[in-house]
């Protein structure tokens, strides 16, 4: 059945789920603070705080985050500032720009894709918190299945 079909058999037009709801930060919008969403969050503009959505993240080619993504899976084609975090998968786009860590139980980077940072894969993935070394300190030792990538 379409996804047209759903939602015109309704009577109230609401989505079937929570989980069936995206939440658009469009190009040339700039959101200053943290986002946060039951269903998913693609962002196509900028965000200047946290990004947390209980099913996915994308971040589209000419999308900004500066500040952390926490989710069940994250599609990034475009910057990321910070620590990504997803439970399930990470989809690393041949256009991304990640400084910062990430964790999740699967990654997957295409060619031309970067990463400033540690790739952390197995166990639960947004589970276990990601601490970058304070300004003059050494990086900690590399735990089992992490990867510096720079």
């Amino acid at each position: 059945m379409s996804e047209m079909t759903k939602t015109k058999n309704r009577t109230d037009g609401a989505p079937r789920d929570v989980g069936d709801v995206v939440s658009i930060v469009g190009p040339g919008m700039k959101v200053v603070g943290d986002c946060s969403s039951d269903g998913t969050i693609r962002i196509e503009g900028q965000v200047e705080g946290s990004v947390k959505a209980a099913k996915s993240v994308v971040i589209g080619k000419e999308g900004v985050v500066v500040g952390d993504v926490v989710t069940q899976d994250a599609i990034v084609a475009g910057r990321v500032n910070g620590s990504v975090s997803a439970e399930s998968r990470v989809e690393l786009q041949t256009t991304c720009r990640i400084q910062g860590d990430i964790r999740s139980r699967r990654i997957k980077l295409e060619e031309g894709g970067q990463v400033d940072g540690q790739l952390h894969m197995g166990g639960r993935g947004a589970d276990k918190s990601v601490d970058a070394p304070k300004h003059g300190e050494k990086a900690p030792h590399k735990a089992p299945g992490a990867v510096q990538v720079n």
